[in-house]
């Protein structure tokens, strides 16, 4: 038997050796082939992918329904789970319909009005330069010769990149009908394999430990499994804390811009809301365009806005944040950073957003494992024991 477990460890470790040589070969050469294959996998998957990303973010609630029914006269209520889910969705629903019956008139009042301002904001901004211009002869000169050295580079690119993406927009919009109408029965089928994941996730997690018991070494087994629950723990406090923070500061932007009758309140909280779901860059990201239109529209307004998002971000930073995230990620500030400007270069906003716990995820691994490594060899596992660690070479012992 452990022979047979010997030959079955070998021939994986080929197996991802071979997988992780390919991709290495793909992503460093750009050949894309194995991209394209993924892209192709993951179209296929979308319906799976949607269901699996809507049960993972709403097993909370439906776990907080669990507990709330709890037992009928002390006996377990048979209907528990299928009610709890169908409260969960049921909930949703309420706030979707609720957010869309008093946030969408109002954004959809914003975007006309901004657009039938659109020239105003323009000739303001047009003359805020010429001004500027005016009053600083070199400062002309040298935006004179700027211009001059990019505009040759400005016209090729929009001849060679901006032209051919335009044709592939209007290919897309003539084919919009049917991609809205493939994205809704992928969204269908979704909330269909929510429906299914939700109702039996516990059992799918028992299959999943037993398979890793069955394939692995016990010690191997118990580390895998480790490590799925601490990726769990960092994606789901990040990932559901982060979206919940982003709603609530979305919330209280749009209530006290309504109070404070800033210019394009919704339109100003959604930008706000959505940037601030990005660590540490988000709020930054979301304000200054926001206070750039407030300004177009009235200057003293947008000072009060931006002392306003000052204190609003100084609530969620050391209040609201701390108080639904905690310390999921278990990461530095400096690393932290490391990982919003690594995935953001990598796939961006996105990256941005999953980098963090992505990033979180591998250190911790790399922890763990150094740890169980460290103690199978019986030295500190603590990392200021090393401090003075003077290392001893082998022909020394």
């Amino acid at each position: 038997m452990r022979k047979d477990n010997h030959y079955f460890a070998w021939g994986l470790t080929a197996v991802v050796s071979v997988c992780s040589i390919m991709l290495f070969y793909d992503i460093v050469f750009r050949s894309s082939t194995i991209l394209d294959y993924v892209s192709v996998l993951i179209r296929i998957l979308a319906p799976i992918l949607y269901g699996f990303a809507m049960a993972y973010l709403l097993s909370p609630v439906v776990n907080w329904f669990d507990s709330l029914l709890g037992h009928v006269k002390g006996k377990p209520l048979k209907w528990r789970r299928p009610l709890s889910i169908l409260l969960t969705w049921l909930l949703v629903g309420v706030l979707l319909y609720g957010l869309m019956r008093i946030l969408l008139p109002e954004l959809y009042k914003s975007i006309v009005r901004l657009w039938n301002n659109s020239e105003n904001y323009y000739n303001t901004i047009v003359g805020w330069v010429r001004r500027l211009l005016e009053s600083n002869p070199d400062l002309a000169r040298r935006a004179t010769e700027i211009f001059n050295t990019y505009y040759k580079d400005a016209l090729a690119w929009l001849t060679d990149n901006v032209v051919p993406q335009i044709q592939v927009a209007v290919q897309a919009v003539t084919g919009g009908l049917l991609s809205v109408v493939n994205f809704l029965k992928n969204l269908l089928i979704g909330v269909i394999v929510s429906l299914y994941l939700l109702s039996a996730k516990e059992g799918f997690g028992a299959t999943g430990c037993k398979l890793c018991y069955a394939f692995l070494s016990e010690d191997w087994a118990s580390l895998l499994i480790r490590g799925a629950k601490a990726t769990n723990r960092i994606f789901s406090g990040f990932v559901r804390g982060k979206l919940l923070d982003s709603l609530i500061i979305g919330i209280l932007c749009f209530i006290f811009s309504s109070l404070f009758n800033f210019p394009y309140a919704p339109l100003v909280s959604v930008v706000v809301g959505v940037t601030n779901v990005i660590p540490f860059f988000g709020p930054f990201l979301g304000a200054i365009p926001s206070a750039f239109l407030i300004l177009l529209d009235n200057p003293m307004k947008c000072l009060y806005f931006i002392i306003f998002v000052l204190v609003l971000q100084q609530f969620d930073g050391n209040i609201l944040g701390p108080k639904i995230l905690g310390d999921s990620t278990g990461l530095s500030s400096f690393w932290v950073i490391v990982a919003i400007l690594v995935g953001g270069g990598l796939w961006g906003v996105l990256g941005m957003f999953l980098g963090v716990p992505v990033f979180a995820c591998i250190f911790t691994g790399v922890r763990t494992y150094s740890a169980y490594r460290l103690k199978k060899k019986g030295l500190p596992t603590e990392s200021m024991n090393y401090a003075t660690h003077e290392p001893v070479w082998p022909e020394d012992k």
